[in-house]
């Protein structure tokens, strides 16, 4: 499956658009990743287990997104969207949602 930010692919023509398609992935994070950020907060540096997680729930989410598009009968999606938050009373869950445009070229 094509996939881009933008709304055309050089060197192919869009035969169809078939329609909206999303995907979305929201991942916990533990009591250990948590106080690992906070020290890296404090000392300065990456969080290395956020990055994976934010990582993992950014592939759950186009994976979704494609498999929809496939079901439709998409062979790209186009003009993707990639949104990022945090959920929860302490904003400790990740959440990834992607949205773009199934087509046909």
């Amino acid at each position: 499956m094509l996939n881009t930010t933008t709304h055309s692919m050089n060197g192919k023509e869009i035969k169809q658009y078939i329609g909206v398609v999303t995907g979305e992935a929201i991942s916990g994070a533990n009591f250990l990743k948590d106080l690992m950020a906070t020290l890296k907060d404090f000392t300065g540096g990456r969080s290395g287990a956020y990055e994976e997680e934010l990582s993992k729930a950014r592939n759950i989410a186009f994976d979704e997104m494609n498999e929809k598009a496939l079901k439709m009968g998409a062979n790209a999606v186009v003009g993707i969207d990639i949104d990022y938050g945090t959920l929860g009373d302490t904003g400790s869950m990740l959440m990834v949602s992607v949205n773009g445009t199934a087509v046909k070229f």
